[in-house]
């Protein structure tokens, strides 16, 4: 038995490990490589190993860093079944034909130029049609049941809380005789986010296969976080202009409108407009609002009600023509909108519209990378570039840090601490220094073995 790690090596995205045993070959996930042109450009290199011999697929969750790169394993002649939850089935869906979109669209773009310089044409790194066929070998399982998914290897799904339908993997493994569980935390949620449950607490494994994006930061409280919330928009109300939200489309948006709900009274949000204007949000939302047997306790006891996200002022925009209707609104309107880094979708056109005015608001709730538009923001640029044209930012930029859909070093700490035996670790899905950290910190506290898992490296479980 072995797992080999191709993907998410002192890095966080590009998640890949290839699990070996009783000569059957396990894939679990299959993520694209996000950020710069450097490190994209390896979503195009060919599999590091052969296709055609895997026997099955298992996905934790739907973010593309997971399950981006499915549709060219299919392309490439894989066509078992990729195991996963039933709502993440769903948001696959959306994800992927989504991405399928943007990969065709970026590839007609550069052909234009490529065409006027005689230069050879490009291929997408994969179509909508494409995306679409990976989704029909997709299957749909709830957290805690048992399924043998081939030959000496069991799959159970177990709740990791960072998105919808996002799971822990525990796979229990048999060669000659002898049994091996082995657990892959996936990304594992923010304790106490709203809607989702806590992470699933493991008691006993063989070896933990452990992220570690926050390995060496803390969050700050979910109180905090609300409090500091609910004065940006009194501060916005009383200078009477527009607050614009870049949002993730999935997690941090739903997080939002519940908790708009739940503040409603207390945040006087009754005195506002309130627009989703993300075609791809609103059918994550969806998703959100139909798996309610993955909720909290209290998001099941608001659900009762009239559904977790429904506000009387809340408008679903879909269409680009409705989108462009809310830009003519220069007071009293709350916009969510993507992208969560504002690279692109339509947060760039609410801040032509918008950030040059000194009343009107920015708050960022999710994390920006450097060279990133919400980054530039975040680091207090006073110019930005939108197609060429160069804007004034003269609008209040709030940066609100206790949103993140991953858990901090002491929610990494904690999940491990559940485990009875202190099985080995191997650390995946961080930066270097946030692996350091955690890794220094798992050995101090529980004096157990931390491996920081490298490119193509083999361990033997």
């Amino acid at each position: 038995m072995n797992i080999k790690f191709f993907g998410a090596t002192r890095e966080v995205t590009g998640s890949c490990y290839l699990v070996q045993v009783n000569n059957k070959n396990i894939l679990i996930e299959c993520g694209m490589f996000q950020g710069s042109h450097e490190h994209e450009r390896h979503n195009h290199d060919p599999f590091p190993f052969d296709v055609s011999e895997l026997n099955a697929v298992v996905v934790s969750h739907a973010h593309l860093d997971h399950s981006g790169r499915l549709p060219i394993l299919i392309k490439e002649g894989f066509h078992g079944s990729i195991y996963t939850h039933n709502a993440t089935v769903d948001l696959c869906k959306i994800m992927l034909i989504d991405s399928g979109y943007i990969h065709e669209k970026e590839a007609r773009w550069e052909n234009k130029k490529r065409e006027r310089k005689g230069l050879t044409l490009i291929e997408p790194l994969y179509t909508t049609a494409e995306a679409e066929t990976a989704c029909q070998y997709f299957k749909g399982l709830t957290y805690d049941d048992e399924l043998e998914i081939c030959e000496g290897v069991k799959l159970t799904l177990r709740d990791a809380g960072h998105i919808i339908g996002s799971a822990i993997l525990e796979l229990t493994l048999v060669e000659d005789g002898v049994n091996k569980k082995v657990v892959f935390s996936g990304d594992l949620g923010h304790k106490n986010a709203p809607i989702l449950r806590n992470p699933f607490i493991v008691k006993h494994a063989d070896l933990v296969i452990m992220e570690s994006t926050y390995g060496d930061r803390l969050h700050l409280s979910w109180q905090d976080t609300w409090r500091e919330m609910g004065k940006i928009i009194a501060k916005a109300k009383s200078s009477k202009g527009n607050i614009l939200i870049p949002a993730f489309t999935v997690g941090r948006t739903q997080e939002l409108l519940y908790e708009f709900k739940q503040h409603f009274e207390s945040w006087q949000l009754g005195d506002w407009q309130i627009f989703l204007d993300s075609p791809m949000g609103i059918k994550a939302t969806k998703v959100y609002a139909k798996h309610r047997e993955v909720y909290d306790k209290k998001a099941v006891d608001i659900q009762h009600d009239d559904g977790i996200f429904n506000l009387p002022n809340l408008h679903m925009s879909e269409t680009t023509e409705y989108s462009m209707k809310i830009n003519q609104i220069s007071s009293g309107a709350i916009i969510i909108a993507g992208s969560g880094m504002c690279t692109g979708g339509r947060i760039k056109h609410h801040f032509k519209h918008n950030i040059w005015r000194q009343n009107a608001h920015v708050v960022i709730v999710g994390f920006q990378a450097r060279g990133t538009l919400g980054r530039s923001l975040v680091d207090g640029c006073r110019h930005i570039n939108l197609w060429g044209e160069k804007v004034q930012v003269k609008a209040s930029i709030h940066t609100v840090g206790g949103f993140s859909a991953h858990a901090d070093q002491e929610g990494l700490l904690e999940w491990y601490q559940g485990f009875e035996n202190k099985p080995p670790v191997v650390l995946v899905h961080g930066e270097k220094e946030a692996m350091d950290i955690l890794a220094q910190k798992l050995k101090y506290l529980h004096q157990v073995d931390v491996t920081q898992a490298s490119y193509k490296q083999n361990i033997i479980i």
